[in-house]
């Protein structure tokens, strides 16, 4: 019998159907061997030597597979073809003791049948390049967790914790945060001309003045905009110039794991994490290729494939003409690895069997492999300089004449049709606008942005994306506005600012990119663990070791203020906690009182105890509902914001449950509004 591990029972299964009666395939449920939570778990005196330990819960599952391992012929170990996967193949055959003779290692980039056969035609090797990447990787996450993160405990507040790369993420959407509020806008006008030629009427915008082209921002008030209008009064508009032209958008490459991930968050509003757990199981069964790459990679038989069912359901004149192959621009890219795409490109999203998500996320990523080998958008043009006086307008006209690619991938664009325009035509003024404009900040990272920033400056790999956004939200260092775009907290502010001042490399771009060039070189066995392990090591404690001595931490966390404690007639202190500022007693711990900082009811009266007031509160978990300020004298408490007002139904209180709607807060009662009139 021929054992296959690999690492998820989905996978196994997908993985049977493909081999006959003389294999049987389990699975290690992912990572089973780790260092331990309960201490650092390096020997940092023995070269920094891993101290791993099998994890409680897989403990189980690992007595199984040692089992399953001594009544087996043959071991092959099939874990992806990434560096997570070679160490979970590593530590497969370190606990089962296996040896070259009695196992094999294969790699594959999709679960297909001819994958798998082909895959086990070729075994080889686990690589140990691989491994130790990895495990300089979870080294150097471990040392700065452990050690900075007990650094934070004491100087700022328990509970919080430090990420190598994590810190990182959090620095850009502070210091995005510090623009925004620094930003002072500036005021400026535009000029819009709406002319007509045979009754058709078109709009044209202000772009010179005695021949110089006028700057965004020249026109800085009202008074600059009206005196522009007073010297139009009375002229004549002509054409000046006319440009037509075919203009081609060219196809979208298929997905990597990062433009996957931005792509599915803005047309599907998935966030990161969502996205890589749904593209985990369609990779587990079979349906797309390994969603962890940064390759634009694509096999001669998928592109084969893609052009005979874009050639049989669109026609030739969709298909580019010839095979259109992509190469990456992300730094430290596997070229080896695939792009994601279709296992099978014939296999439509409405001929699988999927659940939404997975239905939608497998469509967008069919659609955009499928584009990525069809022809060009071609759109028509028309771009007209208009002469009046010594002012020049412009106005471009543009229609789609070939859908091509956005056939199956549609993209926003904007059509304008303008009048057959030609040099020398007199046009008719209808109405001369001005506009008044304000420059806007930067907008805030939402998921999308944020991903790109850190793939554009090398900061994490793609399997780390989703876990970077993910562990800085859940730290409560950012949260998500209802723009679903990122704002630090009060707490993540803090922490930034402290890993700025004192810890600059932590949070340094190019030092962070640094060392994942660093990682990339041990994955290439062009380097070994222990210098870089120790390059880091010994400047980052003998920096933490006098930062500890340098800060003192009512510097960071007390403010004082005017305020008695009513309690005790002690001063009261503004203090920093885990989830943002709060009045204290400055005689704690003899005197434990506290208040909130800012005034944070509703202003709405407890409708069951009918003396405390409503106000936000957050679960565990950070989630925020509205209960009693007097809990657990009364414990009312709603999951949506109440209005204040009452259902004329039920009389029950009625909350918001979107933009401008309302509905009551009765679970029994169907009682809704939207823009203040009954649905």
């Amino acid at each position: 019998m021929n054992l296959v591990i690999v690492e998820s029972p989905t996978k196994s299964k997908t993985i049977s159907k493909f081999l006959g009666k003389d294999y049987k395939v389990l699975s290690s449920y992912g990572h089973f061997r780790d260092l331990p939570k309960s201490k650092l778990g390096i020997d940092i005196e023995n070269d920094f030597k891993p101290e791993y330990i099998i994890m409680p819960k897989a403990r189980k599952n690992v007595n199984l597979l040692k089992k399953e391992a001594k009544e087996s012929d043959q071991i092959i170990l099939a874990t992806d073809e990434d560096r997570e996967g070679e160490a979970i193949a590593f530590h497969l055959a370190f606990i089962l003791d296996l040896d070259e003779k009695t196992s094999k290692r294969i790699v594959f980039h999709e679960i297909t049948k001819d994958a798998i056969k082909e895959a086990l035609k070729s075994p080889k090797k686990i690589d140990m390049a691989l491994v130790n990447a990895q495990q300089a990787r979870r080294m150097l996450d471990r040392i700065v967790g452990y050690k900075l993160s007990p650094f934070l405990w004491k100087k700022i507040a328990r509970g919080l914790s430090a990420g190598r790369v994590q810190s990182v993420a959090l620095k850009a959407v502070v210091e995005r945060e510090k623009e925004i509020q620094a930003f002072i806008a500036q005021e400026y006008w535009s000029i819009t001309a709406l002319l007509e030629k045979d009754k058709a009427q078109f709009e044209s915008s202000l772009v010179k003045k005695d021949e110089k082209s006028i700057d965004k921002l020249e026109v800085k008030n009202e008074k600059e905009a009206k005196q522009i209008i007073e010297d139009l009064e009375g002229a004549e508009y002509e054409v000046e110039k006319v440009d037509k032209k075919e203009v081609k958008r060219n196809t979208p490459p298929p997905f990597t794991t990062s433009t996957m991930q931005q792509q599915a968050s803005k047309k599907l509003g998935f966030p990161a994490r969502f996205t890589m757990g749904t593209a985990q199981k369609l990779y587990e069964k079979g349906f797309i290729t390994y969603h962890r790459t940064d390759s634009l990679s694509l096999s001669d038989q998928s592109l084969s494939a893609a052009k005979d069912f874009i050639i049989k359901e669109y026609g030739e004149k969709y298909w580019a003409g010839f095979f259109k192959k992509y190469k990456t621009k992300s730094k430290g890219a596997q070229e080896a690895h695939e792009a994601i795409r279709p296992s099978y490109p014939n296999k439509t999203p409405e001929s699988l069997k999927l659940d939404s998500n997975q239905h939608r996320l497998y469509e967008l990523i069919w659609q955009r492999f499928m584009a990525s080998q069809m022809a060009q958008a071609v759109f028509s043009t028309q771009t007209a300089d208009i002469k009046a006086k010594n002012y020049g307008f412009r106005t471009t006209g543009q229609l789609l004449k070939f859908d091509g690619f956005l056939k199956v991938y549609p993209i926003k664009f904007e059509e304008k049709e303008l009048p057959e325009l030609k040099e020398g035509d007199k046009l008719k003024l209808k109405e001369l606008n001005p506009d008044q404009h304000f420059t806007q900040p930067p907008a805030r990272y939402n998921e999308a942005s944020l991903i790109k920033f850190l793939e554009e400056n090398g900061i994490g790999r793609p399997s780390t994306y989703a876990s970077i956004l993910s562990n800085i939200q859940d730290k409560n260092y950012i949260e998500k506005n209802d723009q679903r775009r990122f704002q630090p907290t009060e707490i993540g502010t803090v922490v930034s600012n402290m890993l700025v001042e004192h810890f600059p490399k932590i949070v340094d771009i190019g030092f962070t990119a640094d060392m994942e060039s660093e990682l990339d070189k041990i994955a290439a066995g062009e380097k070994k663990i222990l210098p870089v392990i120790k390059d880091f090591y010994d400047p980052f404690m003998n920096n933490l070791e006098a930062k500890y001595k340098l800060i003192d931490k009512k510097d960071v966390t007390d403010t004082p203020t005017d305020k008695i404690c009513p309690e005790c007639n002690s001063p009261l202190i503004i203090k920093l906690g885990r989830y943002g500022k709060f009045y204290a007693c400055s005689s704690f711990p003899k005197c434990k009182h506290t208040e909130s900082l800012k005034e944070n009811d509703l202003g709405i009266k407890c409708p069951k105890c009918k003396k405390g007031k409503l106000v936000p509160k957050r679960t565990k978990k950070r989630k925020v509902f509205y209960g009693c300020n007097t809990y657990p004298k009364c414990d009312y408490a709603l999951w949506y914001k109440p209005t204040g007002k009452f259902c004329p139904k039920c009389k029950s209180m009625l909350v918001e449950s979107g933009k401008n709607k309302e509905k009551c807060s009765n679970k029994e009662c169907d009682y809704k509004v939207e823009k203040e009139g009954e649905i």
